[in-house]
């Protein structure tokens, strides 16, 4: 059981550093404060939450679990209330999304 846990932790791991990998590249190469907020927020949460499972399989349920978990809680919170806060911020702003789209334009 215990290698199958060392391996779990470990895929999970390698996974949600995959997904900020490639989540930080798709910010290079999204086209607007909007795209580039969205990615950013599927990113973070998506990629954070998979690492703080694989560290949560990888010690135990111990005190440390309960600790990650509450890290894990917050950044869903404040991930979500920092992109809204953003997005309403570009709004007050006036920056409009970049609303070309190939196939419509033909």
């Amino acid at each position: 059981m215990d290698i199958v846990s060392s391996y779990l932790s470990n895929l999970m791991l390698i996974v949600g550093s995959l997904f900020l990998l490639i989540g930080a590249i798709g910010l290079i190469r999204m086209p607007d404060v909007f795209t580039r907020m969205h990615a950013a927020s599927i990113m973070e949460t998506a990629g954070a939450s998979l690492i703080i499972i694989g560290l949560i399989i990888n010690t135990g349920f111990t005190v440390v679990s309960l600790k990650l978990i509450v890290i894990m809680l917050a950044i869903f919170y404040i991930s979500s209330v920092a992109t809204h806060a953003l997005a309403r911020a570009c709004i007050h702003d006036n920056l409009k999304p970049n609303a070309t789209n190939k196939e419509s334009d033909q």
